[in-house]
């Protein structure tokens, strides 16, 4: 299955809230928040949501956001119900632990997207060793740094420099001297809320 490539504020619009697609400075961004109705023809037009289209809704969201395709989701959601734990939670707590996402959130990228791009690009390593699969799953603990190339792209020097401004997440502790960031627990429901998202929703539509 390919890889969605369109507009990703397209899709912020249709689930009308921030999915944090796009870098909160970006031009495009700002014009997300005078359009918050859904794109097309007849977007201004919403009309109320069933109950299954309401559920359907929360997990697009919640791909978009991770940008998972189906077949993941599901497999994400089979291991949250073995897991110990509120299921929504966890399936959320699996998410954060993908090396891409860990990367966004350790300030390397403005978007889980450009995340996602670092890794696969070989720019990534996982306690000292290389690591190119965004889905890898990263455990309390790990260390996450930079490939020597990556230390000097400007891109990833802009990104850093956001994050320092608007602060990291509890759960990443930022090494400054070598740009390195340990991921030291997983986080809490409570750590998540910036996560637009009812995940509980989600578990009740694959719970059909």
């Amino acid at each position: 299955m390919s890889r969605y490539t369109g507009p990703v504020v397209r899709q912020m619009r249709r689930a009308g809230v921030d999915l944090f697609l796009k870098s909160s400075r970006s031009k495009s961004a700002k014009r997300f928040t005078e359009r918050l109705y859904p794109p097309g023809q007849h977007g201004k037009m919403q009309k109320k949501l069933s109950t299954y289209g309401t559920q359907l809704l929360e997990k697009q969201k919640l791909k978009w956001m991770f940008g998972v395709h189906e077949r993941a989701l599901r497999n994400y959601m089979a291991k949250a119900v073995r897991y110990r734990g509120v299921t929504g939670t966890v399936l959320l707590q699996l998410l954060e632990r993908r090396l891409d996402n860990v990367v966004y959130r350790a300030g390397y990228a403005v978007t889980r997207r450009q995340g996602r791009q670092l890794v696969r690009h070989n720019h990534i390593l996982v306690n000292g060793q290389r690591v190119n699969i965004p889905s890898y799953s990263v455990r309390p603990g790990d260390v996450i740094s930079l490939s020597e190339a990556a230390k000097k792209n400007p891109h990833v020097a802009q990104a850093l420099e956001y994050t320092r401004m608007d602060g990291r997440k509890p759960w990443i502790d930022f090494n400054e001297d070598d740009m390195s960031a340990k991921f030291t627990q997983v986080p809490s429901r409570e750590d998540l809320d910036d996560l637009p998202i009812k995940e509980q929703l989600i578990v009740e539509l694959y719970s059909k």
